[in-house]
């Protein structure tokens, strides 16, 4: 990816304050420094998948839908992912408010997913045997999306009752592998995985193949503990591609980033407390969340983002309506509404993660002009031509590569 304006890096940050604490971004809250999250991710979910009987199909695993005479919806999402009027701010209407007031449907909002990995293990049994569990909708990574569609757990959205993402839906995120309609889910926010580098302590870093090789960055980097996020970008730096490779190209970069540990390079795999060690200058350069930095970049402008030379994961936060749900076209209403530009930009503004809505960036230029030009909240196509995600893995393959990577982030 070529960034557009900002060149390779864009390290001013919007230079604005926020109603969110800065740093308070959904990131913040994974459970992922270590080992720990990957004994979790192994716990909740490998067990599972050798029972067929955990497949179900949508279209009889299903709830009658009270829509229709009972205006409630019940919604999971991740901590500080929606607006939030400011203390003492009663004039401030956030877009949840908005949605209540125009549809006359009642918001049961709860910001209970704080990792992908533990929101299974929490309701796996429940959707694995065909029963509720309690929600209309639930937010998670497409890694996950994609393991839920995959497994039969999640409903059909209905393309009549929803035009607005349909019409509205940016193009990086259309026709992906495991969902290629999006006929099961809908990007609530986007974000883009790269490299961030403390421009005062260290020159650019400008790709994943410097950033595991430089010398003078020996002992002082950190990678991300998320294996889709950082498997990816070894991937590439193999010559792989991680949108389709082979097991001999899984096991290129993984030997590959076995060597790198081995040889000191890495200081660790963290989630994002990154953020903290490369403000405080405990390491000098890391993989990196977009959403995170611009957050850091309000309190440290040396705090910069880097589009690495290899391209940039873009990945999304999804709406998913489980099996069993009693209120889907609740749930539909609300995906539309989210899909209006002018609502889109209002959420955007306050989240500042990437929008997937096409035409919000110019209803934000009447909420905060500051922020149209920032390309990690409205990157442009040049932006996103080199972004990529990583293939949908059969629940073999992800047993295997769970355990390689677990080796090599544990050792």
């Amino acid at each position: 990816m070529a960034g557009e304006s900002p060149g390779p890096t864009a390290g001013s940050g919007a230079g604005r304050t926020t109603s969110r604490a800065p740093g308070a971004s959904r990131r913040t809250f994974l459970k992922g420094a270590g080992i720990g999250a990957f004994a979790l991710g192994s716990a909740a979910v490998l067990p599972l998948f050798g029972s067929a009987s955990a497949v179900q199909d949508p279209a009889t695993c299903r709830a009658t839908d009270v829509s229709q005479r009972d205006k409630r919806l019940v919604v999971s999402n991740w901590p500080a992912y929606i607006d939030v009027a400011e203390a003492g701010d009663d004039q401030y209407v956030t877009t949840l408010q908005e949605f209540e007031e125009r549809t006359g449907i009642s918001v049961s909002y709860t910001d209970d997913v704080n990792d992908n990995a533990e929101f299974f293990a929490r309701v796996r049994n429940q959707l694995g045997a065909c029963e509720p569990i309690d929600r209309d909708m639930m937010m998670l990574t497409d890694w996950m999306a994609a393991r839920m569609i995959g497994l039969g757990w999640v409903q059909p959205i209905s393309a009549e009752r929803v035009p607005n993402l349909h019409a509205n839906l940016i193009e990086p995120l259309r026709g992906r592998q495991w969902d290629p309609d999006r006929e099961f889910s809908a990007p609530w926010q986007s974000g883009l995985t790269g490299i961030a580098y403390n421009a005062s302590l260290t020159d650019e870093v400008g790709s994943f193949e410097a950033l595991m090789t430089r010398d003078d960055l020996r002992g002082r980097i950190t990678l991300l503990s998320e294996m889709r996020d950082t498997m990816a970008f070894m991937l590439k730096v193999t010559g792989g591609d991680p949108d389709d490779f082979t097991d001999d190209d899984w096991y290129n970069a993984i030997d590959y980033l076995r060597g790198r540990v081995r040889a000191g390079q890495v200081r660790a795999f963290t989630g994002n407390e990154y953020i903290q060690d490369l403000t405080a200058g405990n390491i000098v350069a890391c993989e990196a969340w977009s959403g995170d930095v611009i957050q850091a970049q309000f309190d440290n402008p040396d705090i910069k983002f880097v589009v690495p030379e290899e391209g940039l994961n873009l990945w999304s936060d999804n709406m998913l309506v489980p099996n069993k749900a009693t209120h889907l076209e609740n749930a539909e209403a609300w995906i539309d509404y989210y899909y209006e530009p002018a609502v889109a930009a209002k959420l955007a503004a306050w989240v500042n993660y990437i929008c997937p809505v096409e035409g919000a960036r110019e209803e934000m230029e009447k909420i905060d002009p500051d922020l149209v030009d920032n390309f990690l909240i409205f990157p442009s196509e040049d932006d996103l031509a080199d972004t990529f995600d990583f293939m949908a893995l059969d629940e073999a393959q992800n047993r295997q590569y769970e355990g390689d990577w677990s080796d090599v982030t544990s050792g």
